[in-house]
């Protein structure tokens, strides 16, 4: 079995996979100084309330943003698992597809594995947008190559930001206003609105933009935590696939043991 382990700058989530089928997954707050003794006890534990042992485990691939994790995650699969760990983006597992970008090695590796899924799983031109630490719009041809995007805060850093800033403001949940209206009659339904419809706003207008620039058909997908939550809220998304990266991963395994 495959783990395949996905380290952004909030969460690194772990998923045990056969073939391409998620058998199990678990996600541990971003740490770079976690080290990988403490990743294999808490995983270990996880692994045998699902009923699979560390032995279960035949490869072992990561992607990651932050550099200073890929340390721990190789001690991790080399150490706890017997592996070797593949890094996504380097030999034997490059991307495989055009960066049609100024500055190529600056993209994260999220967003490639993103890209390289996206197209597996949805022929055409595609905008894939990813919910996480920052709200990530990805823009791919009908060949695959990543064309460029957009990066803006994420939903939970804009209102940490608004609330950190403003003293009388209160934190709230990341939720639905219970109400269409964007007029909010009191402080927290205001913040709501603000929150909420101005998020989904700003995601209607960026895609509304690069439809326009991009003059073909264009299919959008949605990933990341909140694409859920969004998702009955607007019309925007055609697919929403939680596991994208996760997916990608995978693909990137199968390329480099199956060709």
């Amino acid at each position: 079995m495959l783990l395949a382990i996905d380290a952004g700058n909030t969460n690194v989530v772990f998923a045990l996979l056969e073939g391409r089928t998620i058998k199990g997954r678990w996600r541990i707050a971003t740490d770079p100084r976690r080290t990988g003794d403490e990743y294999a006890v808490w995983l270990s534990q996880l692994l045998a309330l699902e009923g699979y042992a560390r032995e279960d485990v035949t490869g072992v691939i990561i992607a990651t943003v932050v550099p200073r994790a890929l340390h721990n995650l190789q001690v991790l699969a080399q150490k706890y698992f017997k592996v070797d760990p593949l890094i996504a983006g380097r030999a034997p597992v490059e991307w495989g597809i055009a960066i049609d970008v100024d500055e190529p090695a600056s993209l994260g590796a999220d967003r490639a594995v993103n890209t390289i899924a996206a197209h597996a799983l949805h022929p055409g031109d595609l905008i894939t947008i990813d919910f996480g630490t920052a709200t990530t719009f990805d823009i791919s041809d009908y060949q695959g190559a990543y064309k460029g995007g957009i990066i803006a805060p994420g939903i939970n850093l804009s209102l940490d930001a608004l609330v950190t800033a403003a003293a009388k403001l209160p934190r709230i949940a990341i939720e639905a206003p219970e109400s269409r209206s964007v007029i909010g009659r009191n402080t927290v339904d205001q913040m709501h609105i603000g929150i909420f419809w101005g998020y989904i706003a700003m995601i209607e207008g960026l895609v509304a933009r690069l439809k326009a620039q991009v003059g073909r058909p264009v299919k959008v997908l949605a990933t990341g935590g909140l694409a859920a939550l969004l998702s009955p809220h607007t019309h925007v998304f055609d697919h929403i696939e939680p596991d994208l990266t996760i997916q990608g991963l995978a693909i990137l395994w199968e390329r480099a043991h199956i060709g």
